[in-house]
């Protein structure tokens, strides 16, 4: 039924706390208020992106990212980031037969840090990369080129509900959610999440026994 398998990145493979204390430091905010004030907005079923207005209004990402990188407190990703049932997933979905990669709403150094952790996975995009980021249409019609198989074939595996599963099922893909941080946990039993997904999973290691290979013709 399956050939390949996509992952978001984002709090599905990578634990953002880190990222997310980063920023809080960054903007001078106390990092319990600025934790309280994304939940608020992830409730509210909001871009977790607006939660920087409030604190800095007119606040630009990109600009304030590229500030981060020049003072040398820019983004980091290291081992220590990823979610312990990472590797041990990964690696038996290949053993399985599954083409395996990771695509996600995340930046083009991001895609670089990710490449030198020698992830066991077949290959890495990022929206900053392919210029186009969920949950535009066009995003997943670049996942469906990029694995193998029909998008029918080709489960996305994710925590947010409209960016990963919404989306990812109106391109036609095999969306599955993943019970994990502040949006897997707040949508795991959403109706329209339960309408759209695929399945719904609490850990990266339930995904071989749900996901049964296609035979390649």
């Amino acid at each position: 039924m399956f050939r390949s398998v996509v992952f978001d990145i984002g709090e599905t493979i990578l634990d953002d706390t880190r990222e997310f204390a980063a920023w809080a430091d960054w903007i001078g905010v106390p990092r319990h208020t600025f934790s309280a004030l994304l939940g608020i907005v992830v409730a509210q079923g909001r871009n977790n992106a607006e939660t920087f207005q409030y604190f800095r209004p007119g606040f630009d990402m990109e600009t304030e990212r590229g500030r981060r990188e020049a003072s040398g407190v820019g983004e980091q990703i290291s081992q220590d980031d990823l979610y312990p049932d990472v590797r041990p997933a990964l690696a038996e979905l290949r053993t399985r037969g599954l083409w395996v990669g990771l695509a996600g709403n995340q930046t083009v150094r991001a895609a670089s840090l990710l490449r030198q952790l020698d992830l066991p996975v077949h290959e890495i995009a990022t929206s900053g990369e392919w210029q186009v980021a969920k949950p535009d249409r066009l995003f997943f019609e670049r996942v469906t080129a990029w694995a193998p198989g029909h998008a029918q074939e080709i489960a996305y595996v994710g925590d947010h509900r409209d960016y990963d599963i919404v989306a990812a099922r109106a391109a036609g893909l095999q969306p599955v959610l993943i019970r994990r941080g502040p949006w897997g946990h707040l949508w795991a039993d959403d109706p329209v999440t339960t309408a759209n997904a695929f399945g719904v999973i609490s850990s990266l290691t339930e995904l071989p026994d749900l996901l049964r290979p296609a035979p390649v013709s």
